[in-house]
């Protein structure tokens, strides 16, 4: 996988995902969507459920 194909899962662009990469603060809901799509199962689940409780 190339880093267009691993960051346009999260709906960021290649060369946003670069600036993560080289140290730029990721926003909260990009941290999010980072866990769901390549955590594992269990992390997955575990912050859907945290998220569903926090509100």
């Amino acid at each position: 996988m190339n880093q267009s194909e691993f960051w346009s899962r999260l709906s960021v662009t290649q060369s946003g995902g670069s600036r993560y990469e080289a140290g730029r603060t990721i926003p909260s809901p990009v941290r999010l969507l980072l866990h769901l799509t390549y955590g594992t199962d269990k992390q997955a689940g575990d912050l859907l459920a945290w998220l569903r409780n926090k509100g």
